[in-house]
């Protein structure tokens, strides 16, 4: 773990700890808009520290800050990932089951492969749109990989993002056409979020190709993916939950130790694009 990280574990670990506490002890309520397991201490402590280098910047610094910041990370092998997601995307409500990311069904973490109505590994940022398919690096990056029925994974292949399209009826609410997908509400913004993290993160120096939304659909094998403003209004009108928080938690603890910061930062989406 870089310098980095092991100076904002101490506040951290010390936080939650004082958290811990309070909770026991029937302290007073957090703040309305502030989940109760992430006080907004933490976030005054990520930017005192995991964020430092990138306050107060905008446009292609802030990006530039952000991809220094967040290149800082552990890799894993892609059977590792297995064990990652059911760990990153545990049912709060059944420590035994994983939330999938387009039906929204909690499955047993144990139900996973490739057989119809298990649940394997969705590319959020589709692994052709830049070829990088499964190769460590960004082919097993947990920020952007997300338990999905298998048949829908497959039913939204590579398509980029967009709005509109038929109903699957395997998951209502999501919608696809020959070109896109648009996933259900509940996730628009995680998705979102998913795609510009994978724009900082990935730049092009570091063997795999530069990866950039962009404002259109059938990208094909390009290493971009759209549709960028509706993107960007996703992020807006689904903006970052309990669950989704507590994922970019996980990760950053126990996994790949860096985080996502357009869960943390939800405005710098519109700093950079």
């Amino acid at each position: 773990m870089s310098r980095r990280h092991q100076f904002y574990a101490r506040p951290l670990l010390a936080t939650a700890a004082a958290v811990a506490v309070l909770a026991g002890t029937a302290a007073a309520a957090p703040a309305a808009d502030t989940p109760p397991d992430r006080p907004a201490t933490l976030a005054a402590a990520l930017d005192d520290t995991y964020y430092e280098d990138a306050l107060g910047k905008t446009g292609t610094q802030l990006k530039a800050a952000l991809h220094t910041i967040i290149s800082d990370q552990t890799k894993l092998s892609y059977s590792q990932v297995w064990d990652a997601l059911k760990t990153s995307d545990e049912d709060p409500a059944n420590s035994s089951n994983v939330i999938l990311l387009y039906t929204g069904r909690s499955q047993s973490k144990n139900d996973n492969g490739g057989n119809a109505d298990q649940w394997n590994r969705e590319h959020v940022w589709a692994k052709s749109h830049g070829d990088f398919g499964t190769a460590t690096g960004p082919g097993t990056d947990i920020h952007h990989l997300r338990p999905e029925d298998v048949s829908v994974n497959s039913a939204r292949g590579n398509k980029d993002f967009d709005d509109g399209g038929s109903q699957l009826g395997e998951a209502p609410g999501n919608y696809t056409d020959g070109d896109s997908f648009e996933p259900r509400d509940a996730v628009k913004g995680d998705v979102a979020r998913m795609i510009f993290y994978m724009a900082v993160r990935y730049e092009g120096n570091d063997s795999f190709a530069d990866l950039e939304p962009n404002d259109q659909v059938n990208n094909g094998s390009a290493p971009k993916m759209g549709k960028l403003s509706v993107l960007k209004r996703w992020s807006q009108e689904d903006p970052p939950d309990t669950f989704e928080k507590r994922r970019n938690d996980v990760i950053f603890e126990q996994f790949q130790h860096n985080r996502n910061p357009f869960i943390d930062h939800p405005e710098w989406v519109g700093a950079i694009w």
